[in-house]
């Protein structure tokens, strides 16, 4: 079912909004818990609870004939993005990890045109160049804390990951139900990240406060399961690449929440990435006039 322009942008505001706020969100949570394990906790909290929601529609699960689509998305889309992210994110600093991990839009573009058959043309080429160019330059004080090969490697590992679970969703979101598969995606992935963090981490090193608790809720909830099924709604329903330009907004509501906030300064660097981020937005949803003349 297509979405209404109305209701594409509700979805997108709340999907930015959600994900922007999850990175300072993120942040003080791994205060009182150790970064695999809170992985593994809020992702497979939120999974369970849209289990809870599907239950309702358990007909529409048909775990024998999609089991491999659940597992291959939860792998792609999960395991391997929260993975590649949470180990990075120990080799460099966090603003350029995150600009590196936002590569995943132009990526996503690219997978969309190759793979999805969705138009391709300078214009759009131009604008997803330009957001990664604007989260980058947000980001560029992150250079400061000294760059390393393995951290830019995985953070160009959870970006192409990322990109590819969402390219994988479009193609097979015909096949099973939208709400089953993001609640088993979330629920297998929170299993197997779960299952790594108790690998190597101690479970009694996390310091469960009421603040943790509540922080861990919020993000479960609107972050992981209801963040999720915005996004793949809004990919089921238009072209991914669009949605993939918007999703640069997501530093910039995480950068601005943390000026707000964490008493952040606001810098030239912050002023030229949201300009070139918004910049990015129009060039990739504006057709050029062949095109729209051809619709």
């Amino acid at each position: 079912m297509q979405l209404s322009r109305k209701q594409t942008v509700l979805y997108l505001a709340f999907l930015v909004l959600m994900w922007g706020v999850n990175w300072p969100l993120s942040k003080y949570a791994l205060a009182f818990a150790p970064p695999m394990l809170f992985a593994g906790i809020r992702t497979l909290i939120g999974g369970l609870l849209l289990i809870a929601v599907a239950l309702p529609r358990r007909k529409e699960l048909r775990l024998r004939e999609t089991w491999q689509i659940y597992l291959l998305s939860a792998l792609l889309s999960i395991v391997l993005y929260y993975g590649f992210q949470t180990v990075g994110l120990q080799y460099m600093p966090a603003g350029l990890f995150s600009a590196i991990v936002f590569l995943q839009p132009v990526l996503l573009g690219l997978f969309a045109w190759m793979w999805l058959g969705e138009r391709m043309y300078a214009r759009k080429i131009a604008g997803l160049l330009a957001g990664f160019a604007g989260v980058a330059a947000m980001s560029v004080g992150g250079l400061e804390g000294g760059v390393s090969a393995v951290g830019i490697a995985l953070a160009l590992a959870s970006a192409l990951s990322w990109a590819l679970g969402t390219v994988y969703t479009k193609r097979v979101t015909a096949k099973v139900d939208l709400l089953w598969m993001t609640a088993m995606q979330m629920t297998i992935g929170g299993i197997v990240m779960l299952a790594c963090g108790l690998s190597v981490e101690s479970w009694a090193a996390i310091r469960w406060t009421g603040p943790f608790v509540l922080d861990t809720l919020f993000i479960s909830v609107f972050v992981i399961a209801l963040g999720w099924l915005a996004y793949f709604r809004l990919i089921g329903s238009g072209e991914a690449s669009k949605v993939g330009a918007f999703t640069f907004l997501i530093p910039v509501v995480s950068i601005l929440c943390s000026v707000l906030f964490l008493h952040e300064k606001i810098t030239l660097n912050l002023v030229a990435g949201l300009v070139l981020i918004m910049a990015s937005i129009l060039l990739v949803n504006l057709k050029p006039k062949r095109l729209s003349g051809s619709a």
